[in-house]
């Protein structure tokens, strides 16, 4: 079954989308993140077990309290999201000082291919926008052109993008 967005009125008679719920099939194959493969650290983080590295819950801007992400995922330009990984080791907030923006491997692999809107497991990383999220990784060869690829947890897949776009961001590091 499809995930169907429904038009809801809003003030002034102008339409807008509604958010639909989470959709998964897994009559054809399983979960490609289920739930099993993290620990939950109990501080906002989770590890990824086959992957040994280690989550923020929550996307930048959004705060981890009784066990959701609360707030608004806050959007940033390419450079801003690199600023943001470093803000938060130099403050020592996070318990550790090895933050940084996920690789398109790494963020790949905690998108969940058999689920939409958003496409990634909400038990583990919970009021997830299905929408674009930075990455450091780069086409090679072509460091200083101005792009980067982006991951989208809705439809959009990834993209290579301008860096002065502003998109969501997800901090990660290596797991000890």
């Amino acid at each position: 079954m499809r995930a169907v967005f429904l038009l809801i009125m809003i003030q002034g008679g102008i339409l807008a989308p509604a958010f639909a719920e989470q959709t998964c099939d897994t009559s054809r194959y399983p979960l490609s993140a289920p739930t099993e493969r993290f620990s939950d650290n109990g501080d906002g983080t989770v590890t990824d077990d086959a992957a040994q590295l280690m989550w923020m819950r929550c996307s930048a801007g959004q705060t981890w309290s009784d066990e959701t992400c609360v707030g608004e995922a806050v959007d940033y330009d390419w450079q801003g999201a690199q600023d943001l990984a470093a803000a938060t080791n130099a403050s020592g907030s996070q318990f550790f000082n090895d933050w940084r923006v996920p690789s398109l491997r790494d963020l790949a692999m905690i998108a969940e291919r058999q689920c939409e809107n958003p496409r990634i497991n909400l038990g583990i990383f919970p009021n997830t926008p299905a929408r674009l999220y930075w990455t450091n990784s780069l086409r090679p060869g072509e460091e200083d052109d101005g792009y980067a690829y982006a991951l989208s947890f809705g439809p959009a897949g990834v993209q290579h993008v301008a860096k002065g776009e502003r998109h969501a961001v997800r901090l990660v590091r290596t797991a000890p």
